[in-house]
């Protein structure tokens, strides 16, 4: 952008002030659209005297044409009738700023899916300049993005009655229902409230178990921030980095899965992995809490794992499996070999 310079012994600082009042001025007037010389003024903190003084200057701002002169088609121009009569600025000519590169209409999707899950994490209260990004990359991809919803799976009650607890230092108590579906209730010292994707954990003392346990946020029911603060030993508890710990109870399972597939297990950690024939296809271990655990994953990586041993794993796998089938097929049971 070209603007005019500044006359002989005017100071440099001001000059250089007024081009990045400028540089600033210009994108704010296009996305914005029409708008008043008072609400320049109070968005940029400045004077309704200094704002007409900028905007009259982006009519003798632009980029010199292939003449290397300033044409009119070279500058921006604004509507001088509701400038000089409403005080009002509407831009109807701008220059160079179109030519910069827009989202294609995925892109902005994807990226506003990612903010619209920022949105529900505990630390970006300020939800209003998420929302405020969001707008400007609706207006700015080359066309509409797809209207993408991220689910939420935490309603957000749960989170803010354990962050409470949290940072008032008391316990918290709850209903639990673990991964082998017994329902338990649960007097938890809080440690710490942290993500993995799109779940969320508790990581505190159970009184129960006399150990430090993980608890996912979704499972709990009637969660309540009791009356008694932390215990004094808790202070002493030193959380690992890892959210999951292994355990001498755990139990070793043997899968199969394309070899391009091998990295979505990253977060399990699978150990001795090893090619089948061409290496199409990769074996590896998995060492999880209970069996249990493995209906969540087969979920995700549908018709894509096999789980190979122990039988009793594949077994959990299997009655999980038929029993949402049942919900489908009525009394059809499918007929699948667990070996």
């Amino acid at each position: 952008m070209h603007a005019p310079t500044s006359q002989p012994g005017s100071q440099p600082r001001v000059a250089g002030d007024q081009l990045t009042l400028l540089l600033s001025l210009v994108p704010y007037l296009i996305d914005q659209g029409p708008v008043t010389v008072t609400e320049v003024a109070e968005h940029f903190g400045l004077s309704v005297e200094r704002v007409r003084t900028l905007v009259s200057l982006i009519a003798l701002s632009g980029i010199p044409g292939e003449t290397r002169q300033y044409l009119h088609g070279d500058l921006f121009d604004i509507l001088w009738d509701e400038f000089e009569t409403n005080d009002r600025i509407v831009l109807t000519h701008q220059v160079a700023i179109d030519d910069s590169p827009r989202f294609s209409a995925r892109e902005a999707a994807a990226l506003i899916a990612g903010l619209q899950y920022l949105c529900a994490l505990p630390h970006n209260a300020d939800t209003d300049a998420i929302a405020s990004l969001m707008a400007k990359l609706t207006r700015g991809s080359s066309a509409p993005p797809t209207q993408v919803a991220v689910a939420q799976r935490d309603a957000g009650a749960t989170r803010e009655i354990v962050q409470a607890a949290l940072s008032t230092g008391m316990q918290v108590e709850f209903d639990y229902l673990n991964a082998r579906g017994d329902q338990e209730h649960r007097l938890v010292d809080p440690l710490r409230i942290e993500s993995v994707d799109s779940d969320w954990y508790l990581r505190g003392w159970c009184h129960l178990r006399e150990a430090v346990r993980t608890f996912r946020l979704d499972r709990m029911t009637d969660p309540r921030v009791t009356a008694s603060p932390r215990s004094s030993h808790t202070v002493d508890v030193l959380l690992p980095d890892t959210l999951f710990q292994p355990s001498r109870d755990d139990v070793d399972v043997r899968l199969e899965l394309p070899t391009a597939a091998l990295p979505l297990l990253a977060d399990y950690r699978p150990e001795r992995s090893e090619v089948v024939g061409t290496g199409v296809r990769t074996r590896t271990t998995l060492r999880v809490a209970h069996a249990h655990v493995l209906k969540r994953l087969v979920t995700g990586l549908a018709g894509i794992v096999t789980v190979l041993q122990p039988a009793e794993s594949r077994k959990v796998v299997f009655d999980w499996a038929a029993a949402g089938l049942a919900q489908y097929s009525g009394d059809n049971q499918p007929q699948v070999d667990v070996g």
